[in-house]
């Protein structure tokens, strides 16, 4: 049976490799991210990852498609996969001293095209942090692309007061309810 996984991230392809778990294939989705009107944080995540499944599956007949999204937010507020060096600073700055939702959503599409949906959601509770600690993270350049503007598999865990949840939900992949999905799907594991 052959596993593409829609998505480019390094991460993914790592997270997947400690449960034992080599793609066939890797196909990334472009698909629009925009946030829908009055869409809550766990509903995008879920959708997005939704979607960028679909995609693939009509380009792979017949395979199991894995794919993902995951999203930081304060409340109702998305935090945008940071791209400059001000989102990222604005993004650490709310983050500063309080605590968050990260929401990591999957989909596996199986062969016959049935879709199996996943959401693992996350607290991440930050220090408060320094002027001087924002301006570092900063300078290590970690945030670049990342939801929210900060890696936790990086410099980001050292400025975590607590997580409550799956770290690798955080990291970008929940390895619990992936192995679960793949396992129902018939996907031989170790």
């Amino acid at each position: 049976m052959r596993l593409i996984l829609a998505s480019a991230s390094p991460r993914r392809r790592d997270l997947l490799g400690q449960i034992g778990v080599v793609p066939d294939a890797v196909d990334p989705a472009d698909i629009d991210e925009t946030p829908l009107k009055h869409e809550t944080p766990a509903a995008y995540a879920a959708r997005v990852a939704a979607d960028k499944g679909a995609l693939v599956a009509a380009r792979h007949p017949g395979a199991l498609i894995l794919s993902g999204d995951t999203v930081v937010a304060v409340g109702r507020r998305i935090l945008p996969k940071t791209e400059s060096e001000q989102e990222a600073r604005a993004c650490l700055t709310l983050l500063s001293g309080r605590r968050h939702r990260v929401f990591s959503a999957i989909t596996l599409i199986d062969g016959d095209g049935r879709a199996r949906h996943r959401l693992s959601d996350n607290i991440v509770t930050f220090k408060r942090l320094e002027q001087a600690e924002i301006d570092a993270y900063i300078a290590s350049d970690e945030w670049r692309g990342k939801a929210g503007g900060y890696a936790i598999q990086g410099r980001a865990a050292g400025l975590i007061r607590a997580i409550q949840g799956s770290h690798s939900a955080i990291m970008g992949l929940p390895l619990y309810e992936t192995r679960a999905l793949l396992k129902a799907a018939g996907y031989i594991l170790d």
